[in-house]
């Protein structure tokens, strides 16, 4: 998970064979499984986002050629760190007080 965006926006270019700059938005999970990060370009600029699990990890689906189509409420599964195939969160954080 060393990539930025120049070399996400690479790998998605000759990897998966897709264009980055269409509005799509590509998810990549390091090999722990604790980390995310989502490529996008919204029509003005590319954006990239991170997010790191503290306690579990993303539930990755199964892939065919590197790629696979998510739903909305999928992705907002995929997340929070719940598994969009039987959605039970892995963990929350509980109040310090």
């Amino acid at each position: 998970m060393r990539k930025g965006m120049q070399g996400l926006a690479l790998l998605v270019q000759e990897g998966l064979g897709r264009d980055p700059f269409k509005g799509d938005v590509f998810v990549f999970r390091g090999r722990s499984g604790r980390l995310i990060k989502a490529l996008w370009h919204d029509g003005i600029g590319l954006s990239l986002y991170a997010k790191r699990l503290e306690r579990g990890r993303f539930i990755w689906p199964a892939t065919e050629d590197g790629a696979i189509a998510l739903t909305a409420g999928q992705m907002s599964y995929l997340l929070e760190g719940i598994d969009w195939r039987n959605p039970q969160q892995t963990w929350r954080p509980t109040s310090a007080g």
